[in-house]
């Protein structure tokens, strides 16, 4: 999809056992490209950049489970570009428990730690990280544009789990009204699984949510 507002384009693979939702980023005027979330099915995503003619300079994950995870190493063997998590999810990063570690491959150790705030270029297009805790202790979103990639945080019509290692319910509803309900209602949500939405929809239809008051002890 290329957005005609601006120099974006957005690719969505959906990988894995887990359906993980893995985005593509372009600059359309330089060729550079991000990945978000390189989940599993590392040839897949290698062969679909090399088609799109993307020049990669970026793996960004928005966590560290081990579905958004996964081909970390191959792309990162591949296209020799830094991969980018926040520290408070290494220990997950690391150690996917479950039994997962005996399945999947370890993963390169992060090249740069990320915090709220921080910018990441790609050609013409420029990412905000925001510090969205909750899901795990170390989730972010990273917002361009009134496009937001927001990994599990927040789905159409849900909102990320936190009965795994790490989550907190409490922290995960404070991010979600601090840092994503105050975005503009027509900003797009781009979740780590399922289908797009819009903050606008979400807030007045997710049940996860309820009425806007529900969220004053937040």
């Amino acid at each position: 999809m290329r957005d005609g507002k601006t120099d974006l384009i957005i690719k969505t693979l959906t990988v894995g056992m887990f359906a993980t939702n893995c985005y593509l980023l372009g600059c359309v005027k330089t060729g550079e490209g991000i990945v978000i979330d390189p989940g599993a099915q590392g040839k897949k995503i290698i062969e679909t950049i090399a088609s799109m003619g993307l020049k990669i300079k970026h793996i960004l994950n928005t966590h560290g489970h081990i579905d958004h995870i996964g081909a970390n190493g191959k792309l990162k063997n591949e296209l020799a570009v830094p991969i980018y998590l926040h520290e408070r999810d290494l220990s997950l990063y690391e150690n996917p428990g479950y039994g997962l570690k005996m399945i999947f491959k370890k993963q390169p150790h992060p090249d740069i730690f990320i915090k709220n705030g921080d910018i990441i270029t790609v050609g013409t297009i420029t990412l905000t990280v925001l510090d969205t805790p909750g899901h795990t202790p170390g989730s972010v979103c990273f917002l361009t544009d009134k496009k937001l990639f927001c990994g599990d945080t927040l789905f159409a019509g849900s909102v990320g789990r936190t009965d795994l290692v790490g989550g907190s319910h409490a922290e995960l509803m404070r991010s979600i009204k601090r840092k994503l309900l105050i975005l503009s209602p027509d900003t797009e949500i781009y979740p780590g699984h399922g289908t797009t939405t819009t903050i606008g929809d979400e807030i007045r239809n997710n049940p996860y949510l309820g009425a806007a008051g529900s969220l004053k002890d937040f």
